[in-house]
């Protein structure tokens, strides 16, 4: 087959993780059909493919969540593209570890300046924040500050999390924290938490969250701050707040994941557990959410009862299935211990010392099966009410699916006994403020923050963005959610559904931002799985129908 010409042209917004899986999965498909177009990538980042939550140069302290014997991201598959995955080239490191996010974002961005110099597709790459889009006759348009871009056969949104406007309890703390000098930071990026930290020196830090990035936190502010853990201690420097105070809505730390492969593997489905999940899925999706939710727990039960029994429990699949009806209606809803039972009984199942709960079963069962309910979901035109109890659903059970390092875990227990993090007003507390900080109140207990730094993610709801690209999508009605709260709306193949609820021609986007079309994506996997190579796929059969 003749080359075809190489004047199509192709637009990436972002080029993080997922930026970069979606060109390596272009690169693939293009090199099957002998296609060379021109791409080219906006972003001012400084590390192209790694994106500002991998950035090479942040703190070592700041860990994946995964350890390196899940990091499952192979080679690309383009022609000349490099041999061997992350978990194949790092060094230093055993199976069990958890990687520094700095260290996986070195990778990336070493496989897209790989990319940039050795695939069959050309990149050009433009240091430009995109404000505005286009489409014209001749393709879409994109303008930067002060130029405008194009025109583009196709266009990829892959900026991450765009920037959004702070829910109303966070905006109050911002005005707050203005008029009265206080510190109010988020947690990322770390070089910005931790110039503020040396400040911080015996008084007391509350932290709004009580998940991964909060455990990021906890070490910059202990370990970031020189002091460090040995024999079961932390030895501090003194350079550290003298208290630090956690808090989210429910009060409870994420359970760890399993400490070592061997007790990993014994969450394991079987093959016929494996299918049985993905027909209750591909069914589920085609029926009203609580249907849907029924007939997906009805294959969780069976195989999380199997698994329960296999690690010392009971196995009674009553028991599962009561547990998942609670959860079903309010996550979380069956824990009845404290935070500090929490963490422990948590990282005693981690560790294996004692039996795992129904929840941790289900936990690491449900994380067993984030591909396939990444395929089964994001293909599927399901009604919004069930996509978005779908969401909700997985997103509670990620105090299991998504847990942190037993490490992590463990050191802020040892954190919690040296009585350097407090969780005494952990669950939901009022918030009262005074002009030297913020006052914590949970039933009679009461303590005051001098400080306090913002650990949540914001959801992925259009009607908060800020961005001034997102808004401009919005008000156009080319960006439309899926339902309240939810991101938008797009195709099997990523493409935006406009508000006419047409597919958009060649304007797509990946990621967060498309939450409730797509699901289970914040993890790193996503950003290299299937939803980019349909992506991918699908711009290849246009360009080569148009060619």
């Amino acid at each position: 087959m003749a080359r075809k010409s190489d004047a199509l042209r192709i637009a990436v917004v972002g080029i993080g993780p997922r930026g970069l899986g979606a060109l390596e999965a272009l690169a693939a498909r293009c090199s099957d059909v002998d296609l060379c177009p021109a791409v080219e990538v906006f972003d001012p980042t400084e590390c192209p493919g790694a994106g500002p939550n991998f950035d090479p140069s942040q703190d070592p302290l700041c860990l994946l969540n995964i350890p390196l014997r899940s990091i499952d991201i192979g080679a690309p598959g383009y022609p000349g593209a490099p041999t061997g995955g992350f978990a194949h080239l790092v060094s230093g490191l055993t199976g069990d570890d958890f990687p520094s996010r700095a260290t996986f974002g070195g990778h990336l961005t070493a496989r897209f300046a790989v990319l940039a110099e050795s695939s069959n597709i050309s990149i050009a790459r433009r240091r430009e924040n995109v404000c505005r889009i286009e489409y014209a006759d001749d393709g879409w348009w994109l303008w930067g500050r002060a130029e405008r871009f194009g025109p583009f056969d196709e266009v990829l949104l892959t900026q991450g999390q765009p920037s959004t406007g702070p829910d109303p309890q966070l905006a109050r703390w911002m005005e707050h924290a203005l008029t009265h000098g206080l510190d109010l930071v988020p947690a990322y990026p770390d070089h910005r938490l931790l110039k503020l930290a040396r400040s911080w020196a015996g008084r007391s830090v509350a932290i709004r969250g009580l998940g991964l990035s909060t455990l990021d936190v906890l070490r910059l502010l202990t370990s970031g701050l020189g002091g460090h853990f040995a024999d079961g201690r932390y030895h501090p420097s003194g350079a550290e707040p003298s208290r630090i105070l956690p808090f989210s809505l429910d009060g409870r730390p994420p359970a760890p994941k399993p400490a070592t492969a061997v007790l990993d593997a014994m969450f394991d489905p079987e093959p016929d557990e494996t299918r049985s999940f993905e027909s209750a899925l591909t069914a589920a999706m085609a029926e009203p959410a609580d249907h849907a939710l029924r007939r997906i727990c009805a294959a969780v039960i069976r195989a999380a009862a199997r698994i329960w029994r296999l690690a010392g429990g009971s196995g009674a699949e009553a028991d599962i299935e009561t547990w998942l009806e609670i959860e079903r209606q309010d996550p979380g809803a069956q824990e009845t211990r404290t935070a500090i039972e929490t963490l422990h009984g948590d990282l005693a199942m981690a560790l294996g010392w004692t039996t795992p709960s129904e929840g941790y079963v289900v936990g690491q069962l449900w994380r067993k099966w984030q591909n396939e309910l990444r395929r089964g979901f994001n293909p599927a035109l399901a009604d919004p009410t069930t996509a978005a109890a779908l969401v909700r659903f997985d997103e509670g059970l990620k105090r299991f699916s998504y847990g942190p390092p037993v490490s992590a875990a463990q050191e802020m227990s040892i954190l919690v006994e040296a009585g350097l993090v407090d969780l005494c007003a952990v669950a939901d507390p009022d918030i009262v403020l005074h002009s030297d900080g913020w006052q914590l109140v949970e039933d009679d207990t009461q303590a005051r923050a001098h400080a306090m730094v913002d650990a949540v993610l914001p959801g992925p709801d259009l009607d908060r963005v800020t961005d001034p690209l997102m808004i401009d999508l919005r008000d156009k009605g080319l960006l439309t959610p899926v339902a309240e709260g939810l991101g938008a709306r797009t195709a099997f193949d990523g493409r935006l559904v406009g508000r006419g609820g047409d597919a958009l021609p060649g304007l797509a986007l990946l990621g967060r931002m498309a939450l409730g079309s797509v699901i289970a994506v914040d993890s790193i996997h996503d950003c290299f799985g299937a939803a980019a190579d349909r992506w991918a796929m699908g711009v290849v059969g246009r360009l080569t129908a148009e060619a």
